[in-house]
């Protein structure tokens, strides 16, 4: 395992630490009050009273991956596949996050694709799109957003190359500073046969232009 795949690993590896015990849901809710007053309304009046409620219900389903451990989720791996040790592309996985930057909205569709490892297994394919969930279910940058995803099916399915592309629009950039609407953003991370072989890469692209 080579320098950059060890670091993608660690990556997906490391979790958040808590300096302090994470808030009560009176707090969480207390602190919605706060923003509804700083941003210039009552919290008081009837559109706003089950707000911040309602926010922190939100909160705990969109910043869920929190709670998820990505090893959980690849750890079967199916044996009998025939000999089959070709690429396995799975393409147009919708997501969304929130920028840790702004915690505003960011959204796409991630593509995945590998080559079994030397022993053969193959995952199931919907455990790619749990996985991106898990990720993208954190306050991220596109960019971490890739590498991790990376870092996790290299450790644990150990291929023997995976490439990642993620399409995204951010928020942050259409609804405010700027204000761009349409912008996309693209990133790719590849190891093993993709990172190695130029080839690998255009055949990677070349699939996922294939309507």
């Amino acid at each position: 395992m080579d320098d950059m795949v060890k670091s993608l690993v660690e990556r997906s590896r490391r979790e958040p630490a808590l300096r302090e015990p994470r808030p009560t849901r009176a707090e969480a809710e207390a602190a919605v009050r706060v923003l509804l007053r700083w941003a210039g309304d009552d919290p008081d009046r009837e559109g706003l009273l089950d707000t911040p409620a309602r926010v922190a219900k939100a909160y705990e389903e969109l910043f869920a991956g929190y709670d998820e451990n990505p090893a959980e989720i690849l750890a079967r791996v199916f044996e009998e596949v025939h000999g089959y040790d070709d690429l396995v592309l799975v393409r147009d996985i919708p997501f969304f996050s929130h920028c840790e930057h702004h915690m505003a909205p960011f959204s796409g569709v991630a593509h995945i694709g590998y080559y079994p490892s030397e022993d053969g297994g193959v995952v199931g394919l919907s455990k790619f799109a749990r996985l991106v969930d898990i990720f993208a279910r954190r306050l991220q940058t596109q960019e971490a957003l890739t590498a991790q995803i990376v870092g996790a099916i290299d450790l644990n399915l150990r291929p023997r190359g995976c490439a990642v592309m993620i399409e995204a629009e951010h928020m942050c950039m259409s609804m405010r500073g700027v204000r761009k609407q349409g912008a996309k953003t693209v990133t790719t991370q590849f190891t093993g046969a993709f990172r190695n072989d130029p080839a690998e890469q255009v055949r990677f692209f070349t699939l996922l232009q294939r309507g």
